[in-house]
C-alpha cells in the first residue's frame, strides 16, 4: 500500500513540478530583475548577461576588464551595431539580418532570457539598456530583463563577486530575428499623425529647451519639436540618488496624464530617450499600444518639408502660469 501511494503521489506531482518550473521561467521574464535574482541564476545556462557599457555612461571594453559580473559578456551599445546610421541618419534600427548576427555572436538562441546590464550611473545610461531591449521586443525576442540598478547596483551588493580580465567568447546562438510592428513606428506614420491632428499622443523625451527650440542635437537639421507633441523629458522616470527607475507607483503618478485611451508614439533625437520613456508605458506601466520613433528628430527634420513647431504656446504658457501659482 505504501509502494502504492508513493506511486501516486509522484505521478501526481510530474505535472505539479512541470506547471511550477513554467510559471517560474515565465516570471523570470520580467522588465527588470534585481541583483538577488540575478545572483541566484548566474549558473543557469539558459541566461545570457550582455554588459552594454560605452561612452554614455564613461565606460568601453577597457571597463569591462577591469571588472564585470561572472559570465557577463561586453558589446559596446554605441559602436557594435544596436543602433545604425543610413542616409545621413543616425541611430536607426538595424536590418533583421544585422541584428541576428550580432545576436547570435553574444550566444542569445531562441531560449535564452537576456538580461541587459547597464553602468548604473545615469538616466542616459539605463536610456541604453532600454533601447537595447526594445530591439530584443521588435525582432520577437520576449524573454529579456533590465538588471534594475546596473553593474553599480551588482558591486554594491556582491563586491566578492566581479570578475576581471578578458571575456571568453561565447558559442554562437540560434536566435532568429523576426520583425514585430507593433512596437515600430516610422517617419511615414508620423506624418500621417500629424496630418490627422488626433488620434494618437506624441511623447517627447527631451529637455525643455530642445521641446521650445532653444537647442537642438548636433545631428538634427534644426531645432524644434513635431507638432502636437507633448514634453515629458525622460530623466522624470529616474531615481537620480539611486540609480534606477523610480517606482511604479511615483511612474503611474508622473505618466498619470498621459490619456490612457489614445496610442503613444515615443520620441527624442535619435530614439535614445525616448526608449525609456517607451520602457516606462509599455513594459512597466502595461499601456497596450506604445510605439518608439527610432529616427525622432534627426529623421524628421532631414526632410525640410516635415512641419515643426517653437517656441511655448498660449496653452503651455497658462499652465506654466498656474503651475507657479498652486505650486
Amino acid at each position: 500500500m505504501k509502494h502504492l501511494l508513493r506511486g501516486v503521489i509522484s505521478m501526481t506531482l510530474i505535472p505539479v513540478t512541470a506547471i511550477i518550473a513554467a510559471l517560474s521561467s515565465a516570471m523570470a521574464a520580467t522588465p527588470l530583475v534585481d541583483v538577488d535574482w540575478l545572483a541566484a541564476n548566474l549558473k543557469n545556462d539558459d541566461v545570457v548577461l550582455i554588459d552594454l557599457r560605452n561612452k554614455i555612461d564613461g565606460g568601453s571594453y577597457d571597463t569591462y576588464l577591469e571588472g564585470h559580473i561572472p559570465s557577463a559578456i561586453h558589446s559596446d551599445y554605441l559602436q557594435d551595431g544596436w543602433r545604425v546610421g543610413r542616409d545621413d541618419v543616425v541611430g536607426l534600427l538595424p536590418e533583421a539580418s544585422q541584428f541576428e548576427g550580432l545576436a547570435r555572436k553574444l550566444g542569445v538562441s531562441s531560449g535564452s532570457h537576456v538580461v541587459l546590464i547597464p553602468a548604473g550611473v545615469g538616466s542616459t545610461d539605463f536610456g541604453s539598456s532600454a533601447r537595447a531591449y526594445w530591439t530584443f521586443k521588435v525582432f520577437g525576442h520576449g524573454n529579456v530583463s533590465i538588471l534594475d540598478g546596473g553593474f553599480a547596483a551588482w558591486k554594491a551588493a556582491y563586491p566578492e563577486q566581479v570578475e576581471s580580465g578578458a571575456q571568453i567568447a561565447p558559442a554562437a546562438g540560434d536566435f532568429t530575428a523576426s520583425f514585430q510592428p507593433q512596437g515600430y513606428v516610422s517617419t511615414a506614420d508620423v506624418k500621417k499623425i500629424v496630418a490627422a491632428e488626433t488620434g494618437a499622443t506624441l511623447l517627447d523625451g527631451r529637455t525643455r529647451e530642445q521641446f521650445l527650440g532653444d537647442a537642438k542635437h548636433p545631428k538634427a537639421a534644426t531645432g524644434g519639436r513635431i507638432p502636437g507633441a507633448m514634453l515629458l523629458f525622460q530623466e522624470m522616470a529616474y531615481d537620480i540618488d539611486a540609480n534606477r527607475l523610480k517606482s511604479v507607483p511615483e511612474l503611474e503618478r508622473i505618466y498619470g496624464g498621459i490619456d490612457a485611451d489614445l496610442p503613444i508614439v515615443s520620441y527624442c533625437n535619435t530614439g535614445h530617450w525616448a526608449a525609456t520613456n517607451w520602457f516606462v508605458l509599455s513594459e512597466m506601466l502595461g499601456r497596450k499600444d506604445v510605439k518608439l520613433y527610432d529616427g525622432s528628430m534627426v529623421e524628421w527634420t532631414a526632410d525640410s518639408t516635415n512641419p515643426l513647431l517653437t517656441g511655448e504656446s498660449n496653452m503651455d504658457r497658462i499652465k506654466s502660469f498656474l503651475k507657479g501659482v498652486f505650486s
